[in-house]
């Protein structure tokens, strides 16, 4: 690169800097801690990862992601709930379960109105099979998973995965037998399929794309409307080609700030997240590389946009007979049968 080139790169990122810190009306003088519920390498703290470094940049500030997992993501997120109200401590998550928490015990007295709400990307779940497992397609897992032969390894009930194979069970005729094996977070119980410990997974396609592009799992059916198609693997059908009336949600997922702090932190990030998450040719390739969907909002959009997935999950638990909390306690009405 020679001079010129140089100085106005040096003139391109002091612009940037200023510009950005036009934005900050906040302006943090410590690390802020991001805690991920789940273990590494699954779908939430993927994602965080990415996003992580665009907020540090923007915000001046060491971001510090937090694994903190243990009993389908409530005890890291409580732990975010319980800490001080003073802005530097954060959670990340899908925003289904942070608003049904107190639906299913884990955590008493929370619901979606506790945070401000911060999204990045919806995800899809997949349900995949060992490569060396015996079934052509979805149609005949499902035939076996009602024999009581079939294992799935899923990050938990609360979990994505934990959702979807309790979506699939509730779809399916009577005789749905498939035993679920719980792990710490969806890496884990997408290894434990790709290594035949269990048969099937049913988690994030964002956790499970590595593994099928290394022919360690073969994808056999997504929950969408449409097919997911990811450069490098072949098409995964939609479920509804064999469960047409399977109600699909999409699934979000995001950072969410504990309300309680000045107005200023939410203010500033919502800046931010506008200029820099919203416009991130990172979290864009990351997306399309792995199979979400690239949907960033904040504040009443974001609520707006995540609360089909909250009211389905919520009302969920209760026919299948999950919940401990009526969800009209927290603000959700579930349509009577």
């Amino acid at each position: 690169m020679n001079l010129t080139n140089l100085v106005g790169a040096a003139l391109f990122a002091a612009t940037s800097l200023i510009g950005t810190a036009a934005l900050a009306d906040w302006q943090p003088d410590k690390p802020i801690n991001i805690i991920v519920p789940w273990s590494a390498g699954g779908s939430t703290d993927q994602v965080t990862r990415v996003v992580a470094p665009i907020l540090e940049k923007a915000l001046g500030t060491k971001i510090v992601v937090v694994n903190q997992p243990g009993a389908s993501g409530s005890i890291g997120t409580k732990a975010a709930l319980d800490a001080p109200r003073d802005g530097y401590t954060w959670t990340a998550n899908a925003i289904a379960n942070n608003a049904t928490y107190a639906v299913t015990g884990l955590i008493k007295d929370t619901s979606i109105d506790d945070y401000e709400i911060y999204l990045h990307v919806a995800n899809v779940p997949v349900v995949s099979v060992n490569a060396d497992a015996p079934y052509a397609d979805f149609g005949a897992l499902l035939q076996a998973m009602k024999g009581g032969n079939v294992t799935v390894g899923t990050a938990g009930v609360n979990s994505s995965g934990g959702m979807a194979l309790a979506a699939i069970k509730e779809e399916a005729e009577e005789g749905f037998d498939a035993r679920m094996v719980t792990y710490d977070g969806g890496n884990p119980a997408v290894l434990a399929a790709a290594s035949g410990e269990v048969v099937a997974t049913t988690q994030l396609a964002v956790e499970q794309t590595e593994m099928i592009r290394a022919g360690r799992l073969r994808g056999l059916a997504v929950l969408s409307d449409q097919p997911l198609v990811v450069e490098g693997i072949p098409p995964i059908p939609s479920i509804k080609k064999w469960l047409p009336d399977m109600p699909i949600a999409a699934d979000y997922f995001g950072v969410f700030i504990p309300k309680g702090a000045p107005q200023e932190v939410y203010d500033t990030v919502a800046k931010v997240w506008e200029k820099s998450v919203m416009t991130s040719p990172e979290l864009q390739a990351y997306a399309s590389d792995r199979g979400a969907v690239f949907a960033p909002s904040f504040g009443d959009q974001a609520r707006a946009l995540a609360m089909p997935v909250v009211i389905a999950e919520a009302c969920a638990r209760v026919t299948r007979g999950e919940a401990v909390v009526d969800p009209s306690e927290i603000g959700i009405e579930c349509k009577a049968e």
